[in-house]
């Protein structure tokens, strides 16, 4: 089976389905069983309508044992952060206990969407919704890190059919690859320096490549020509500005002259 380019993997892809779920009136006993039953550490919370309104994980439950017990008299000009902690270590049901408003994920978005969500949010897990955001399933760090777990003869085979050959149009001798715990050395050359960079680019995006090492020589730097190109299509479709240092807003509707 051909892999799909990391960037073009979505959720749906790597997400655990179904997924163990509670409602807002389940019992902290209930969520407890749940999780050790499953053998999972956190559960999404729905509303009647299947609707994620937040998250219970094995933190939130564990705040009743490490504050429970403590004096009332502790509770003076305690911070918000303890404050939601101890109302936490309070609760008797999941609407109580969970963390909310909860992060999710579109099942229909990239691994690479979910990851920076993740890192940026500080999280372990997503839950994933559908486009009317009821619950499909769940993506957790380790779902990601799954995209990893190919030998090096797979992502050998996908670089090698679907990128060297199947999207630059050349193969051995000309160009060839290597595989080594997940790094993919390429080697040959290409007429151009802009191919090479693309085929690296390309390269990045199969999925369980950890990382590419270039040796791809090439005949001509064509790279600055790009470069001026482009430079050179931004300034004719950019509208004309004063040289006083003016910058002038279009109006809507108003065309560049």
């Amino acid at each position: 089976m051909r892999g799909t380019p990391m960037a073009g993997r979505i959720v749906h892809d790597v997400m655990s389905s179904p997924v163990v779920s509670v409602s807002v009136a389940t019992p902290y006993r209930e969520i407890v069983d749940l999780l050790a039953e499953h053998g999972v550490s956190a559960v999404p919370v729905l509303d009647p309508g299947g609707t994620v309104v937040g998250i219970v994980s094995e933190a939130d439950l564990l705040h009743k044992l490490a504050l429970g017990g403590e004096e009332p008299q502790r509770r003076l000009f305690e911070r918000r952060q303890r404050a939601v902690r101890r109302a936490k270590a309070e609760g008797d049901t999941a609407g109580d206990l969970m963390t909310s408003p909860v992060v999710t994920v579109a099942a229909s978005a990239s691994v690479v969407q979910a990851a920076k969500i993740m890192e940026n949010e500080q999280l372990k897990r997503l839950p994933v919704v559908d486009g009317d955001g009821s619950l499909v399933g769940i993506v957790s760090r380790r779902d990601l890190l799954r995209t990893y777990r190919r030998s090096d003869e797979a992502i050998r085979h996908d670089v090698m059919h679907d990128i060297i050959q199947g999207m630059l149009f050349t193969g051995p001798p000309e160009m060839d690859v290597s595989v080594a715990d997940g790094i993919v050395t390429l080697t040959g050359g290409t007429d151009r320096r802009s191919t090479a960079q693309i085929a690296e680019r390309l390269v990045h995006g199969v999925p369980g490549v950890v990382d590419v090492s270039s040796e791809l020589t090439y005949e001509y730097d064509d790279t600055p020509e790009l470069k001026r190109h482009y430079d050179f299509d931004a300034e004719v479709g950019a509208p004309k500005q004063p040289r006083d240092g003016t910058i002038w807003v279009k109006a809507p509707g108003e065309r560049n002259d």
